[in-house]
């Protein structure tokens, strides 16, 4: 473990001398060097995987896993503690930017640190610090969620009484299945908010209620992050875990405000939309599950009308007496998009703040916005450090007459005036692995392969792409002693 530090040292140090300059032949070498020996590292442990099979279901979103490692430190006020993360995250896109034959290799560091601050059992200040470097990519192809050099990710204040609290500052947003909001954590820079805050709950916390009004953080990678001018995020979001057996309900009411945006016909004005939806989890009779959200969007877009809305619908079954525990699921996810018959209707889902990796394969090209996927996942639990998750899935847009959408919601191929002639995207085939050592040492690795479909090839969008990647996660706490 001593060795895989001093690699990690070395690729921060290098990242945080020279952020922006594309690696010269040896350092490029170095750095496939590198890559080759974490891999040959965690290929080390596959031998050992399958001792045991311990069930733990796998977040189709890889949620962070492994235990936090708890230091004290004489000297250290009561009232004071400190946290860290590291993640290196090493990737690997063959044509990059839809490019044939730009293949990209780098590396993406990131540290997290924080510290907590409780003068009374009632009140917690809290602060953390985001460093994060893109090493082995030009400036012009690194991303605005990529690099931030040394700046404020979170800093609240926050007055907690019985299961109620009252939330002033920069913070997480993130709900169910993290499709509608979520920090996106998989980005190098995960998303914050600057705003205010409550949560309600009742006495088991089993119900509550959130209510937020906020403006979304907006990273700047050499000077300090803002928000936009004023709040513009507002919502309601609402659990309810005590009404069905065993499922938990979250509805909820967002509004989001723009004050100057173009409609379809170029008149300028302001936005108003609302999104009213709900979320639904729960497991059912004979080891099935079930995850649906649904919701609708309505409201102004300057002088045209918003409607529009998305779905996602999750069925999975646990084969909870086989080796391996698998468990085979089946998805479908819908948001719609514009089909120009109405210039005073807007139709395009808004995908709002999702986590997006991995909800249209893990190479996170596409957006939750005029699109349709058909999705089956197959999850394995070697034993209890291990799971592997294998996915297939099916591309589409919504409407013929809208746009491609990037995952960040720009636009990846202008839709022709006469829309496309087809509406396949394309399909792909996702495998990643996600692995705790010694309790603390989370390693997460992931294969995928792209195939486009007619409407990108027809568009000059038709490269085939393989993307991989392989990362490291380590969190600690220092605690007085």
């Amino acid at each position: 473990m001593l060795k895989v530090t001093e690699i990690l040292t070395q690729m921060h140090e290098h990242a945080a001398a020279e952020p922006t300059k594309l690696l010269s032949s040896p350092a490029r070498s170095n750095l496939c060097k590198k890559l080759r020996i974490l891999v040959a590292i965690a290929t080390c442990f596959l031998p050992s995987l399958c001792a045991r099979a311990q069930a733990q279901t796998y977040a189709d979103y890889p949620q962070t896993r492994g235990k936090v490692q708890n230091f004290t430190l004489a000297g250290l006020p009561s009232w004071m503690s400190l946290d860290m993360q590291i993640r290196e995250r090493v990737e690997q896109s063959s044509s990059f930017g839809y490019t044939q034959g730009n293949d990209r290799i780098y590396d993406l560091t990131r540290e997290y640190g924080g510290i907590t601050i409780r003068p009374s059992s009632s009140l917690t200040a809290y602060m953390q610090f985001m460093d994060t470097h893109a090493l082995g990519l030009p400036l012009h192809a690194v991303a605005s969620n990529m690099r931030d050099t040394f700046d404020l990710r979170q800093g609240y204040l926050e007055y907690r009484r019985d299961h109620s609290a009252f939330i002033a500052g920069r913070r997480e947003l993130k709900y169910g299945n993290e499709r509608v909001i979520g920090i996106s954590d998989f980005s190098n820079n995960s998303r914050s908010w600057d705003g205010f805050y409550a949560h309600l709950g009742d006495r088991s916390d089993t119900n509550n209620v959130d209510l937020f009004s906020t403006s979304v953080v907006l990273v700047h990678p050499t000077s300090h992050d803002t928000h936009g001018a004023g709040l513009t995020f507002h919502g309601v979001y609402g659990t309810i875990g005590s009404w069905a057996p065993k499922a938990t309900l979250q509805p909820f009411v967002l509004v989001r405000t723009a004050p100057r945006v173009k409609s379809q016909r170029g008149t300028f004005g302001s936005e108003l939309e609302t999104t009213f939806g709900a979320e639904i989890q729960g497991s059912l009779p004979a080891h099935f599950s079930y995850d649906i959200l649904g919701d609708l969007q309505r409201g102004s877009y300057s002088n045209n009308s918003i409607h529009a809305g998305a779905d996602v619908i999750k069925v999975t079954y646990l084969f909870n007496n086989l080796p391996w525990k698998p468990r085979l699921g089946g998805e479908y996810d819908y948001a719609t998009g514009n089909p120009h018959r109405n210039p005073d209707r807007v139709s395009t889902y808004d995908q709002q703040y999702p986590s997006n990796h991995n909800a249209f394969g893990l190479f996170d090209l596409f957006g939750f916005q005029n699109i349709k996927q058909q999705r089956i996942n197959l999850d394995l639990e070697p034993n209890k450090n291990l799971t592997l998750l294998l996915q297939g899935e099916a591309l589409g847009v919504a409407s013929r007459f809208d746009h491609v959408y990037s995952s960040a919601a720009g636009i990846t191929v202008a839709a022709p005036a006469r829309g496309f002639a087809t509406n396949s995207i394309g399909d792909a085939f996702d495998l990643s692995a996600k692995y705790v050592l010694d309790e603390y040492w989370v390693w997460n690795a992931g294969l995928s392969h792209y195939f486009p479909g007619s409407l990108m090839t027809a568009n000059h969008h038709g490269a085939p792409l393989t993307y991989a990647y392989l990362s490291i996660t380590y969190r600690f706490k220092v605690n007085p002693k």
